[in-house]
């Protein structure tokens, strides 16, 4: 094993009207702005990247957070609920918001990723948000990644958080050059 393994640390912002990482996973520290933070760690080649997770838990007196909050991320992950067409509905606004705030350098190449959630409520039978239309979102902002996902039942939540990994680190190398 080599001990000269390389660490990065990648700030993620997660937007929506279904809050998802403090039902992930273990709430570590609450901010004083109410936005739940976590780490997760994730092995890509030799590099030990560290995920800063920062959600809001879809709270919407913290929509207009502030630069702060937003500044120096390096992949937003928005999500909404499968079941809840209004959550789907508000994803227009909290992209724009986080571009607005965030200011990215490029934002028609700044990683996003969408994740569809509550996918095991009720057997899939209250779903209202079809894939097709959450794919056709995607494709409608540059072919953004989408993964359905359920927090509760741990379903897809690390494939999704490994591919933003992959996806910031991507763009931090296209950065570089």
């Amino acid at each position: 094993m080599s001990t000269s393994r390389r660490r990065t640390l990648l700030k993620v912002i997660v937007l929506g009207d279904s809050g998802y990482v403090h039902k992930k996973f273990s709430q570590q520290y609450k901010a004083t702005i109410g936005a739940d933070f976590v780490t997760k760690e994730v092995l890509i080649e030799d590099r030990l990247v560290t995920l800063q997770i920062w959600d809001t838990a879809g709270q919407e007196r913290f929509q207009s957070l502030g630069v702060a909050f937003y500044r120096g991320a390096d992949c937003c992950v928005l999500v909404y609920d499968v079941n809840n067409n209004r959550s789907f509905d508000t994803l227009n606004t909290w992209h724009d918001e986080f571009l607005n705030q965030a200011s990215p350098s490029d934002p028609k190449t700044f990683p996003f990723i969408l994740l569809g959630n509550k996918i095991d409520v009720d057997g899939g039978k209250s779903r209202v948000v079809s894939e097709k239309k959450a794919m056709e979102w995607c494709a409608s902002k540059g072919n953004i990644p989408y993964y359905e996902t359920s927090a509760k039942e741990d379903r897809n939540v690390d494939d999704a958080f490994l591919s933003v990994a992959k996806l910031a680190l991507e763009h931090e190398r296209d950065q570089d050059m």
